[in-house]
Order: C-alpha cells, then sequence, then structure tokens
C-alpha cells in the first residue's frame, strides 16, 4: 500500500463511520508551512462545524526510509495551530520507532480493513482522537451503561 492509498484509506474509514455527524473530509488540503517553512499539505482534514483535525498518514509495509521521517511528522503535527494527529499503520516500522509511535499522545494507530470500513480494535487509537476533537464521547461509551449509583448504594447495604 503506498502512502496515498493510506491516506485515501484513512480518509474513508472517517466517512464510512462518522460521515452521518456533519463532516466534511478533505484530501491534500494546503495549511500553511511547516517547522522547516515549506508548504505544508495535509493528507486529511476533517471538517466539523467550527472545529476541525488535521490528520497526517504514515503507513509502512517494509523497513526503509520512512522511520527517519516519523520525528519530523511528530514534531510538525505538535506545531500546528489546530489538533492534529499521525495516523499510522504497517508491519515494516523498526522497534525504536514503533515505540515512538505507540507512546507519543500526537500519534494514532488506525488499520482499517479495507473491505469493511468497520470499526475495530485497529482503529480504536484513531476513534478516539476523534472523539476527543469534536466531543463524540458516545463512540468510547457503545455497548456501556452508565454507572447506576442506586444499584451501586443496593449492593453496599446488602454486604
Amino acid at each position: 500500500m503506498t502512502g496515498k492509498e493510506f491516506a485515501d484509506l484513512v480518509a474513508a474509514y472517517i466517512i464510512a463511520n462518522f460521515g452521518r455527524r456533519d463532516i466534511m473530509v478533505y484530501r491534500e488540503v494546503p495549511v500553511g508551512k511547516s517547522i522547516i517553512g515549506k508548504n505544508r499539505r495535509l493528507d486529511v482534514l476533517v471538517v466539523s462545524g467550527q472545529r476541525a483535525l488535521a490528520i497526517e498518514c504514515k503507513y509502512q509495509h517494509t523497513q526503509g526510509t520512512t522511520d527517519e521521517k516519523i520525528p519530523y511528522a511528530l514534531k510538525d503535527v505538535e506545531a500546528m495551530l489546530m489538533p492534529a494527529v499521525v495516523a499510522y499503520a504497517g508491519d515494516g516500522w523498526s522497534a525504536g520507532v514503533k515505540h515512538m509511535l505507540e507512546g507519543a499522545n500526537l500519534a494514532a494507530h488506525c488499520d482499517p480493513d479495507p473491505g469493511s470500513l468497520a470499526r475495530t480494535a485497529q482503529t480504536r487509537e484513531l476513534d478516539h482522537v476523534l472523539a476527543n476533537v469534536f466531543g463524540w464521547w458516545d463512540i468510547l461509551t457503545v455497548n456501556k451503561a452508565p454507572f447506576d449509583l442506586e444499584a451501586w448504594q443496593n449492593r453496599q447495604s446488602m454486604e
């Protein structure tokens, strides 16, 4: 999968799962300058009302030079004047870079199945970022009931 194909997959995943939430998803959007002064072109921009999320997409199938771009990508999204994240997938990351991505608060693993585009454990991290930016807390609480204080108090009194 190429980087462009991965960015298209991420955009398709977002539209398929959250398109009913009054969002627009754009590809290849020019937004300001990078940290080294180059014109920036976002891979994916998600807009809902007055809120937006910038997504830089990085896919690495085999070991190679993309590893070297990850520290730059993380610093670049950190410097944006808007919510931003690096969405990543693939099995070709070196152990050190994979650890860096897994621990970065501005990175989110997202590896949707191209056939179903379903929400899974492989998309959970990007789902969390979307929930945080747009206030979609219901996507995190699917199949969960609110805490029942009365039931808890009843259990406490029975002990």
